[in-house]
């Protein structure tokens, strides 16, 4: 399972709209930006309490680019 694989997985079963969810990935040299878009309503829950969800999905995204030898970072846009 790739990383955007993964992070879409979780966030469906986060979100309540699962049609609002969109990710691009944007190549550099030395990483890879992946930009995840929620409906409005849905924010909340893919950021959560103070970041906490953010920061797990963050961290999930590292795990997994380590085992495909690159480098992600997650930008969650509203």
């Amino acid at each position: 399972m790739s990383a955007v694989e993964l992070v879409e997985y979780i966030v469906e079963g986060l979100v309540h709209d699962q049609e609002g969810i969109r990710i691009d990935e944007i190549e550099g040299t030395e990483e890879t930006v992946m930009e995840l878009r929620v409906s409005q309503n849905d924010v909340g829950k893919v950021i959560g309490k103070n970041g906490s969800v953010a920061r797990a999905l963050r961290t999930l995204i590292t795990a997994s680019g380590s085992r495909e030898q690159r480098n992600y970072i997650l930008e969650i846009i509203d």
